[in-house]
């Protein structure tokens, strides 16, 4: 598989479990940046290489040798996020481009070996779960701040969006995961939230609810 090739299975896994559909060549191309017409030249190479099922005009699923191909990446791109992290002090908005370069290494005992170093994590540093060495994924039961009920307590343990800007205003608001956050009030009129965390008050637009991941605080003893 070449790069461009793992790239394409990487996104298309990502818009499968965004939705029940097929993945449309439009939706692939926006994901890739790319124009329609590649998107489709390259959708052909790996349903040539039956990595793909594709039908003209309906859309693109990954078949099972494509979604574990596509597993893999995703794996190794968590754990050299996880590692850039925790071993090389970079900050969380600036691991997500050089795991991009680093998930096409293909040693898997290389990756077995840091998976291992690294304490068999299971989530990124973005709160997405890490595959195991078998591709088992450990689903983490999260709800949006957006969808969050006033009156509850939550803490954070992840960000749909990872991109750079997304995670520096978060730090910049004091914001990471496993911070304790309390929903002050939900406002009707323009879906902003206000929320309480650390002895802070902040009002978040809907954008920046909409990408932030929760869990509820469970008050049972």
């Amino acid at each position: 598989m070449t790069l461009a090739e793992e790239n394409y299975l990487k996104a298309i896994y990502h818009l499968e479990n965004q939705s029940s559909n097929d993945v449309s060549t439009n939706a692939l191309a926006e994901e890739m940046q790319t124009k329609a017409s590649s998107v489709t030249d390259m959708i052909k190479k790996l349903a040539e290489k039956n990595m793909v099922s594709y039908i003209p005009y309906q859309g693109v699923t990954l078949s099972k040798a494509g979604r574990a191909h596509a597993v893999k990446v995703v794996r190794k791109h968590r754990l050299w996020e996880v590692f850039l992290l925790e071993k090389l002090n970079f900050s969380w908005d600036e691991v997500h481009d050089v795991a991009e370069q680093l998930e096409h290494i293909k040693s898997e005992k290389l990756t077995d070996k840091l998976d291992e170093f690294l304490g068999f994590p299971k989530v990124d540093p973005h709160g997405d779960p890490i595959p195991d060495q078998h591709g088992n994924i450990e689903q983490i039961d999260k709800t949006s701040l957006s969808d969050a009920q006033e009156g509850l307590t939550y803490v954070c343990v992840g960000v749909h969006d990872s991109s750079s800007d997304f995670l520096k205003y978060l730090d910049a608001n004091h914001i990471s995961l496993g911070t304790t956050i309390q929903i002050i009030h939900k406002e009707p009129f323009d879906n902003s939230v206000k929320i309480k965390f650390n002895a802070i008050e902040l009002v978040v637009s809907e954008n920046v609810a909409k990408n932030l991941f929760l869990q509820e605080v469970s008050h049972n003893s």
